[in-house]
């Protein structure tokens, strides 16, 4: 199986820049990833995947996409032992003409 979560949108602090460190954005999170379901015991709940998302970059407030994407493999790879995990983290108000997005490989 293969779940896709898109666009999950939240504010929070995130970047390097002193305004980033005092005022929250808007980020935007794309994730797909595959899994073994056998059965409905071993389904993963997509809702419970997005909450934990948000709740961790409320709460690391990660200076770095880099390490916001990182972190969320690390922790994905290990709860959930999910195969082909893609992250993109979008910062769409950074700049005045174009959205900022980083994705792992």
């Amino acid at each position: 199986m293969k779940i896709y979560i898109n666009k999950l949108t939240f504010n929070c602090i995130i970047g390097i820049l002193d305004f980033e460190r005092e005022k929250e954005q808007k980020v935007v999170i794309d994730i797909s990833f595959k899994y073994n379901y056998k059965n409905p015991n071993s389904f993963i709940d997509y809702s419970i995947i997005s909450k934990k998302i948000e709740k961790i970059m409320k709460k690391k407030k990660f200076e770095l996409l880099e390490d916001a994407i990182i972190y969320i493999e690390k922790y994905l790879n290990k709860k959930y032992k999910i195969k082909k995990l893609k992250i993109k983290i979008s910062k769409p108000n950074i700049l005045t003409n174009c959205i900022v997005s980083l994705k792992n490989s």
